[in-house]
C-alpha cells in the first residue's frame, strides 16, 4: 500500500472519531426550547417561552463583525467573570441580532437558573434579561456561515415569509449551534418573531 493511501485512510479516520466526539459533545449541550408549531416548505413556525440571556451589543452594523469580542465578553461572564465567580454551563443556540443601533450577540441561560439566582456579571458590558416569548419563523442551513451567507437566507425568509402572508415584528436574529472548530454537521438558523395566532 502505498504512503498516500495510507495517509488518506489515517485523515479520514480521524476525521470519523473527531466527527463522532464533536457530535457527542454537541448533544449534551443544553438547547434553547421551542414548540415546533408547524412546517411549511423549509420554514418552521415556533413558539419561543421567554427564556434569560446575557447580551452584550456595539454599535458594529453587521452581524459577524464584533463576534470574536463579544463572544469573548459574553464566554467570560459564563467561565466565572461574575460576582459568585461561578461557571455557569455553556448552551446553544448563540444569538447573533442586529439592527439600526447595531449589533447584539447574546448566550441563553441555563434553563435551572432563575433571574435572582444568576450571578451578576462584573462586566458592565454584560446585560441580563429576559428574551421576547411569541412565535418565529425559522429557516435552517449547514456549513459554515458569514455575512454574505446570513443576508442571502435572510433574503430567502423574508421572501418566503411574504408569500406566506405573514408579517414579521422586529429584525431578524441569526442562530449559531456549533463550536468554530466544528468541521461537519454544522447547524444554523435564520428567526424572525412573526404575527402568529394558533
Amino acid at each position: 500500500m502505498s504512503a498516500f493511501k495510507v495517509v488518506v485512510i489515517v485523515s479520514i479516520s480521524v476525521l470519523i472519531l473527531y466527527s463522532a466526539l464533536t457530535y457527542a459533545a454537541n448533544s449534551k449541550v443544553e438547547r434553547q426550547k421551542y414548540r415546533l408549531v408547524k412546517t411549511i416548505n423549509d420554514v418552521e413556525i415556533r413558539f419561543y417561552p421567554k427564556v434569560i440571556m446575557a447580551s452584550v451589543a456595539s454599535g458594529e452594523a453587521t452581524y459577524m463583525g464584533n463576534s470574536n469580542n463579544h463572544f469573548r465578553t459574553l464566554a467570560g461572564y459564563i467561565f466565572g467573570g461574575n460576582k459568585k465567580d461561578e461557571k455557569i454551563a455553556m448552551t446553544a443556540p448563540v444569538h447573533m441580532a442586529q439592527n439600526d443601533k447595531g449589533s447584539e450577540m447574546s448566550f441563553v441561560m441555563p434553563g435551572v437558573y432563575d433571574m435572582d439566582k444568576l450571578p451578576q456579571p462584573k462586566d458592565s458590558l454584560v446585560k441580563l434579561h429576559y428574551s421576547v416569548e411569541g412565535y418565529f419563523a425559522a429557516l435552517k442551513f449547514g456549513v459554515y456561515a458569514n455575512e454574505n451567507k446570513v443576508n442571502r437566507k435572510i433574503e430567502e425568509l423574508k421572501t418566503a415569509l411574504a408569500e406566506m402572508g405573514y408579517t414579521t415584528i422586529g429584525s431578524y436574529t441569526y442562530l449559531g449551534y456549533n463550536a468554530p472548530w466544528d468541521v461537519i454537521n454544522r447547524e444554523n438558523e435564520i428567526i424572525v418573531q412573526i404575527e402568529f395566532t394558533e
